[in-house]
């Protein structure tokens, strides 16, 4: 087959082990908490002021705004402090402290990269494009969180990412005011969590209810019901949805790089993976950008949606329908004949489309393509959301062959109906060479988006999990070498 003429770029995103979170530490036992409170409560004033002082200067150069942090994770555990003694600023700093640890976010890998057309444009030569790259950030415990860099591209493919900053700054994670009860149903039914105790706790409910609405008819029910193992689960589940949808903001003046999205509700609470974002233009000629991801607990899968506008303010929904399941969900950037299009992978093997009236209620996937090729034997998938061309929709593919090698592959589907195939290649587009075949999960590249720029594709992709890199071929090249 004719060669595309990909190539790699000289340009790599590494995980650092110096870019740090703090956190609050909880201990799951509350005896524990009130034993390590009632220890520093036991300090005098002179040996608070002196631990405090030794620990602002151990740790403020690695966090902004510090002890506005330490006061925040304080508030986590104040209702533990038996005491009406009014406490010294100092004090509740350092129990702030105490009930604190810092977190490298990227001290596993860096990896599954996204990238979208930046929202702001400005100032920067005709051939050159600022661009936001989002990256799956793995540290311990396999905790997965979405971090950001931007950068530009300019003549020649040409990449330079901006320098991030050695700040990590969280965020403050805070619930949708309102749940609409018939909806909330139909996801706990999808969920498996349809039972006689969500019923009862629902029953209780306005059709128009808020989490603390929810929080104290379940705080009622397992009263009730307190040796019941089933009330347990449901309750959780039920908490974790509605925890699930949610909004966080960041400060304007945070540069891109310090931002972090980090599992912050139940639903998220063993990570959030493989975020594939799009700009997304709407009908009116707005446009906002939307990414998939998968938010995991331990025992479901939740598939979300992220929305944002500025990369600022960010909204978490669940999505809902019974074609919403598995990973891999990739949303066309605007709708095709009146209907928002997604890809996505319903058996962990097979490509397929779905349309919706509704960006949150997916039903009806039907196939779109089939392991084929030897390379792609064992699975197929997306590789980001499709980029629409003057041939078609051009979408990247993953093949898993011998080994579970993945390699990335292209598609080419009709711009009027997608469903359909129009071009497709039959060798890989990308497949690992000896650099980049060793690291976290071997023989891998898989990226969660790409974009064109100036007639070429710019492909961000994971290098088997650890780190990040980056490739290019012109689009025209490649349509013209698939079959």
């Amino acid at each position: 087959m004719e060669s595309t003429g990909i190539i790699r770029l000289n340009c790599s995103i590494k995980p650092s082990q110096e870019r740090v979170l703090i956190r609050p530490f909880i201990p799951g036992d509350e005896n524990r908490i009130m034993r390590i409170i009632s220890r520093v409560l036991s300090l005098d004033e002179k040996q608070v002021c002196r631990l405090l002082e030794k620990t602002i200067a151990d740790f403020a150069e690695r966090h902004q705004e510090i002890q506005k942090i330490l006061l925040r994770h304080y508030e986590s555990i104040r209702r533990f402090v038996i005491t009406d003694a009014v406490l010294s600023r100092e004090r509740t700093l350092l129990l702030g402290a105490y009930f604190s640890q810092e977190y490298s976010l990227e001290a596993a890998a860096l990896f599954n990269p996204s990238i979208v057309a930046h929202p702001d444009q400005s100032n920067l030569k005709p051939e050159q494009l600022r661009f936001i790259i989002s990256l799956r950030a793995t540290g311990e415990g396999h905790i997965s969180s979405i971090v950001f860099r931007e950068g530009i591209i300019s003549e020649k493919n040409k990449i330079e990412i901006r320098t991030p900053t050695p700040w990590v700054c969280g965020h403050e994670s805070t619930p949708l005011q309102n749940y609409d009860k018939h909806l909330f149903a139909r996801k706990l039914a999808e969920l498996e969590l349809e039972n006689n105790f969500s019923r009862m706790i629902l029953a209780e409910l306005p059709d128009n209810f808020t989490l603390a609405h929810l929080e104290t008819r379940t705080t009622q029910l397992k009263r009730r019901y307190p040796a019941a193992g089933e009330v347990k689960n449901t309750v959780q589940g039920m908490l974790a949805l509605a925890g699930s949808n949610s909004q966080v903001s960041f400060r304007p003046d945070q540069r891109t790089s310090e931002k972090v999205i980090f599992p912050a509700t139940p639903s998220q609470s063993n990570g959030i993976e493989d975020a594939r974002f799009v700009k997304f233009h709407d009908d009116d000629g707005t446009f906002c950008y939307y990414a998939t991801y998968t938010a995991y607990d331990g025992k479901i899968i939740f598939p979300q949606l992220l929305e944002t506008s500025d990369f600022i303010t960010f909204r978490f929904i669940t999505l809902n329908g019974p074609a919403v399941k598995n990973k891999g969900m990739a949303l066309f950037p605007r709708k095709i004949n009146g209907q928002y299009a997604m890809l996505s992978r319903q058996d962990n093997e097979n490509l397929y489309i779905m349309y919706s009236d509704n960006i949150h209620f997916w039903y009806d996937p039907s196939i779109v393509m089939r392991p084929t090729f030897p390379w792609e034997y064992v699975q197929i998938g997306n590789c980001g959301s499709p980029m629409e061309t003057d041939y078609g929709w051009l979408v990247l593919t993953h093949g898993v062959g011998p080994i579970r090698r993945y390699c990335i592959g292209a598609i080419l589907l009709d711009k009027n109906d997608p469903a359909k195939i129009i071009g497709r290649l039959e060798t890989p587009l990308l497949e690992p060479n000896a650099r980049e075949r060793e690291g976290y999960v071997p023989n891998v590249v898989y990226t969660c988006g790409a974009l064109i720029h100036k007639g070429n594709l710019i492909i961000p992709y994971a290098m088997s999990d650890y780190a990040t890199s980056f490739a290019a071929v012109n689009v025209d090249a490649l349509v013209k070498v698939m079959k």
